[in-house]
């Protein structure tokens, strides 16, 4: 019997990091997140998310979130999935999905591609997508921010639309969460979408 596989998206300041580990608690899940919880993540992590690697290529940035991905597949996740353990994801495949293939104009099929190589087609059982305003997400974020954060409005309004997109596309298998509340509301809203969802 393998754990239940739970991932958290969405745009940068949705809360989702905070959510995904509030969540892990409740059930007694692992959690872990992406980029940067593998052996290699750290490394990769400073790379992807460094302001000052201004040069680094759209291509090789997806490239090294799907190493990144492999290996926290290969070295945690699966690993804690095949004991039975659940497991709550801050960020996964979709991730990169839009980031990389709708806001870096590298095309979602290519990225998808790229990322179910990189996991052996592993794929949640649920994606939460926490959703909010862009004048929310701002204000959360404040001036201190990394490369991807200071990609611009166009760039984060296009991701915004496409993780919505690809939420609408896959009613089965996502579920949308209006992350604008406290930290009480979203928490009682995903749990009770969890319950619902996963038949708990």
């Amino acid at each position: 019997m393998t754990g239940k596989f739970i991932v958290f998206e969405g745009g940068d300041a949705t809360g989702k990091s905070t959510q995904a580990r509030l969540v892990a608690e409740r059930r007694g899940a692992h959690f872990t997140f992406e980029p940067g919880d593998c052996s290699i993540g750290p490394a990769v992590r400073e790379i992807l998310l460094n302001p000052a690697n201004e040069s680094l290529s759209f291509r090789a940035e997806a490239l090294l979130y799907a190493a990144d991905r492999a290996q926290h597949v290969a070295e945690v996740i699966a690993p804690k999935l095949a004991e039975g353990t659940d497991v709550v994801c801050d960020r996964f495949i979709a991730s990169s999905v839009i980031y990389q293939g709708v806001g870096r104009g590298l095309g979602a099929d290519t990225v998808s591609d790229i990322s179910l190589f990189a996991t052996d087609a592993l794929r949640p059982d649920l994606t939460v997508l926490l959703d909010v305003e862009p004048e929310v997400s701002a204000a959360r974020l404040g001036d201190n921010l990394d490369r991807l954060e200071r990609a611009g409005s166009d760039f984060h309004a296009s991701v915004r639309q496409g993780f919505l997109d690809l939420a609408h596309a896959n009613p089965d298998s996502w579920v949308v969460i209006d992350g604008a509340g406290s930290v009480d509301e979203v928490s009682a809203k995903i749990d009770a979408a969890l319950a619902e969802r996963l038949g708990e």
